[in-house]
């Protein structure tokens, strides 16, 4: 068995090494005989660029919980998000979600309807993530950006924005 593994080994290499060398030239200054150079292109893929505007931002500070990254409203191809950066990080809790409230200093507890708009469930506790945000919602209305837990009616941390 080990040695048809081997045969199998060495029988793969030979093949690739042979492909390798097919599409190789020897170039003009190569200065070891025999040794030859693969030149490589890169071919530049086309990108069209998507205009982001930073409408809003604000970092994130501890209310219930220590919190901590930057948060900030977006727009881009005609939509709005609401983007948290790389240094997002909160603790976890049950039933979290992420709200635009009215005031830049929202409370720690007692939040009611009518002070928020919820863009739905915290993804995740830490890192980069994204948050459509409707079209209906106009964004002068709202300050701040909000981890809330809904259970206890507790505020995580928020980002007043600028």
């Amino acid at each position: 068995m080990h040695r048809q593994l081997l045969i199998l080994s060495l029988a793969t290499v030979a093949i690739v090494g042979c492909a390798a060398q097919v599409g190789t030239k020897p170039t003009e200054n190569s200065t070891t005989p025999g040794v030859e150079s693969v030149q490589a292109t890169e071919t530049a893929t086309p990108t069209t660029a998507t205009p982001t505007t930073v409408v809003k931002s604000g970092d994130f500070v501890k209310g219930e919980h220590i919190t901590q990254g930057n948060a900030r409203i977006i727009t881009e191809n005609g939509k709005t998000f609401l983007e948290f950066d790389q240094n997002f990080k909160t603790d976890s809790g049950p039933d979290l979600l992420v709200i635009l409230h009215r005031q830049q200093q929202p409370k720690i507890y007692g939040i009611t309807e009518k002070e928020y708009v919820s863009l739905g469930r915290l993804q995740k506790t830490s890192g980069s993530q994204r948050y459509d945000i409707s079209e209906n919602i106009k964004i002068a209305d709202f300050a701040s950006a909000v981890i809330w837990c809904r259970t206890f009616n507790a505020t995580f941390g928020y980002a007043a924005f600028k």
